[in-house]
């Protein structure tokens, strides 16, 4: 075997063995979550950690017993929910916007908004929406979380659009249709796979920010982020209840983004003609 064969083997050797211990690293927290989430209350905080235990189901139930958790469930599935789509709803016609002018300065204002801390905005939104009584609103928390979705949807549709070679909307332009008919009848079905990965993505943001959930709520409208502060009290923490939310608080982003790799890997060709 020549010496470069035996150079890309140990290089895949490698390249293989810095991923493995790069899953490792990421995926060890989220293990131990699950596992303990399963562990008597009394086994989660022990030390040495318990690795060979009775699996139990207690945590769930008191999760179940003590909160109204499907109430907090439904609480951040209409928050989430909405605010992806009124990320959809302006974000796609300003992605296609900026990419058909090509000015860039408003996508980079939303990115800087996006970028900056959320207590930048949170207490300005408190005093507004507390004036016009909307503390505790599924609209105040929708509008609030939309600056989260909104970038992400434009910053991850702007290269879709941009792949679509000019040639399709001049000859769209010739045949007579409007810049709205070229967005909705041409432009949408090319970048479908854009908008989909856009949506899984503010779906997964917008479902696990804590910050204006925890202020801008209330018993009505708490979200499971929030709900979960709960269980963390001044004399101590019910972290067997507080592994079990954690669990189920995150297999929905953890199951959506088993789906941005399928559409990514599978995703439709941008462009209808080659450059």
């Amino acid at each position: 075997m020549s010496d470069a064969a035996n150079t890309d083997r140990w290089i895949r050797w490698l390249n293989t063995l810095q991923l493995v211990l790069a899953g490792l690293l990421i995926m060890a927290p989220t293990v131990w979550m699950v596992l303990s989430s399963f562990k008597p209350s009394f086994e989660v905080t022990a030390y040495p950690p318990t690795l060979i235990f009775s699996p139990t189901l207690e945590n769930y139930d008191e999760l179940t017993r003590t909160t109204p958790f499907l109430s907090y469930a439904l609480n951040s599935l209409i928050v989430t929910v909405g605010s992806t789509a009124l990320g959809l709803l302006f974000g796609i016609p300003a992605a296609f916007a900026v990419s058909w002018t090509r000015i860039s300065w408003p996508a980079i204002l939303t990115l800087a908004a996006r970028m900056a801390p959320g207590t930048l905005f949170l207490l300005p939104w408190y005093v507004m929406f507390r004036q016009i009584g909307m503390i505790g609103s599924y609209t105040a928390l929708i509008l609030s979380h939309a600056v989260i979705t909104l970038p992400i949807v434009i910053w991850v549709l702007l290269p879709s659009f941009d792949a679509i070679p000019r040639s399709v909307f001049e000859a769209a332009q010739v045949d007579g249709c409007s810049v709205t008919r070229i967005l909705w009848r041409i432009a949408m079905p090319l970048v479908a796979s854009g908008i989909a990965v856009s949506a899984i993505l503010a779906f997964v943001f917008s479902w696990n920010y804590f910050l204006f959930a925890l202020v801008l709520s209330n018993g009505d409208t708490k979200t499971l982020i929030a709900a979960a502060f709960n269980f963390i009290g001044e004399g101590s923490t019910q972290w067997g209840a507080l592994m079990a939310a954690a669990t189920l608080i995150a297999l929905p982003p953890l199951v959506l983004a088993a789906l941005v790799q399928r559409w990514l890997v599978s995703g439709l060709t941008l462009g209808a003609v080659k450059g």
